[in-house]
C-alpha cells in the first residue's frame, strides 16, 4: 500500500515536471528522498507543500521546487565533487547525495549541523559535514564541480568562486537581505568567470566574513 506521504511526493515531482524541471536524474533524486524526514515533527504534515518550513534557529528549509531549481541549475551528476553552503536540515545535502555527488557541506549553527549529520547517517546518505563561515568555503577538498549557497548574499563570496574547478558553477542568490536573483557562475579558465541571471528567488541571508554581517 502506498503511504500518503508517497502520494503527495509523487504528486510534488509531477508538478516540477510542468514548471521545467526535466532532468530526470534530478527528479529521480528528489522522488527517493523522504522530505517528511528533515522536518519538525509538527511540521512533517505540511512537508509535501511546495513551501519553505520554518526549522531551528530561525532558518528554513527551502521549497522544493527551489532545491530542484537550484539542483538542476548546478548540472552536476554523479561523481560530481559539490559543496553546499547552508546545510540547514540535510535535505538539500541529501538530494545531491542521492544524485550520486560526493557532497561537502557547511553550517554555521552547531545545533543543525549536528541534527542534520545524524538524519543523514541514519538514512544512509554519505556526505562531509562541518560547522564554519561557509562564505569563504572548504579549501581543503576544492575544487569543486559545483558550489550550491541556500542563503542570500549580497555579493558572489570571492572565496567560493576561486574554489571551483575549471568548467564549474557556483549556484547563489545574489541581492537584498530578503530578495535575491538566483545566479549560474560559471569558471571559465583560471582567472575567468561568467555569470547568468537564472530570476528572483528569497532566502534568508547568507552570514559570514563574504556575506552579509550580524547574527
Amino acid at each position: 500500500m502506498i503511504s500518503p506521504y508517497e502520494q503527495q511526493r509523487q504528486s510534488l515531482i509531477q508538478s516540477f515536471r510542468s514548471r521545467g524541471i526535466t532532468d530526470e536524474a534530478v527528479l529521480q533524486a528528489m522522488a527517493s528522498v523522504n522530505r517528511e524526514l528533515f522536518v519538525s515533527p509538527a511540521m512533517k504534515q505540511r512537508a509535501y507543500e511546495d513551501s519553505a518550513l520554518p526549522i531551528d534557529a530561525r532558518q528554513t528549509i527551502s521549497q522544493p521546487y527551489t532545491v530542484a531549481f537550484m539542483t538542476q541549475s548546478l548540472r552536476v551528476g554523479r561523481g560530481s565533487k559539490v559543496l553546499e553552503i547552508g546545510t540547514g536540515s540535510g535535505y538539500q545535502a541529501a538530494v545531491l547525495a542521492a544524485l550520486g555527488c560526493e557532497v561537502y557541506t557547511i553550517e554555521r549553527h552547531d545545533v543543525l549541523s549536528r541534527r542534520a549529520r545524524h538524519t543523514l547517517e541514519q538514512l544512509g546518505y554519505i556526505v562531509h559535514c562541518r560547522v564554519g563561515d561557509g562564505t569563504i568555503g572548504w579549501t581543503e577538498h576544492a575544487p569543486y564541480d559545483g558550489i550550491i549557497v541556500t542563503a542570500g548574499a549580497p555579493d558572489v563570496p570571492e572565496a567560493l568562486a576561486k574554489q571551483l574547478a575549471i568548467g564549474g558553477r557556483l549556484v547563489v542568490p545574489v541581492g537584498e537581505r530578503d530578495e535575491q536573483s538566483l545566479y549560474r557562475v560559471t569558471r571559465t579558465g583560471p582567472e575567468d568567470w561568467s555569470a547568468e541571471d537564472l530570476g528572483p528567488f528569497r532566502f534568508v541571508p547568507l552570514i559570514g566574513r563574504q556575506g552579509w554581517q550580524g547574527e
